[in-house]
């Protein structure tokens, strides 16, 4: 029996996760400096001990629309090939040790913009956590 870690999340109604081993750090908002001319899932970019990591909306790139409530967003820091990279969240849930034998496929129920960026999902007492495909997330929006 194999065991995945997943650091968990929320964005709007979707609970979502990514492998642990991908997350550099979680961090509460921070400063942004805005890009112009970039894509609108771009929110920004901020200084990070001297490192500058662009700072993507997760809403947005799934196509949520913007919080209205004013709490601002939180930052999951990913690593990606090109270095450290922060998904903007809505709030930050647990670590999760799950069993890799209960991934499922993308539920049918899961249509949209969410279904292309979703590798797969665990059934979890109440709720689906849904994994999260970082690279696609990542991918310059369609």
């Amino acid at each position: 029996m194999s065991q995945s870690n997943f650091c968990t999340f929320h964005v709007g109604q979707l609970y979502l996760g990514v492998e642990v081993l991908q997350v550099q750090e979680v961090l509460k908002a921070q400063q942004m400096t805005p890009v112009p001319l970039s894509d609108d899932t771009v929110r920004g970019l901020m200084n990070l001990r001297g490192q500058i990591v662009t700072a993507f909306d997760l809403r947005r790139r799934l196509g949520l629309g913007d919080r209205t409530d004013g709490i601002p967003a939180m930052n999951v820091v990913v690593r990606t090939p090109e270095g450290p990279v922060s998904l903007l969240v809505d709030e930050i849930g647990d670590v999760l040790e799950l069993d890799s034998n209960n991934f499922e496929p993308v539920p049918e129920t899961l249509q949209g913009m969410p279904r292309e960026l979703i590798r797969g999902a665990y059934k979890l007492d109440g709720q689906l956590l849904m994994v999260l495909d970082t690279t696609k997330a990542l991918g310059t929006a369609a």
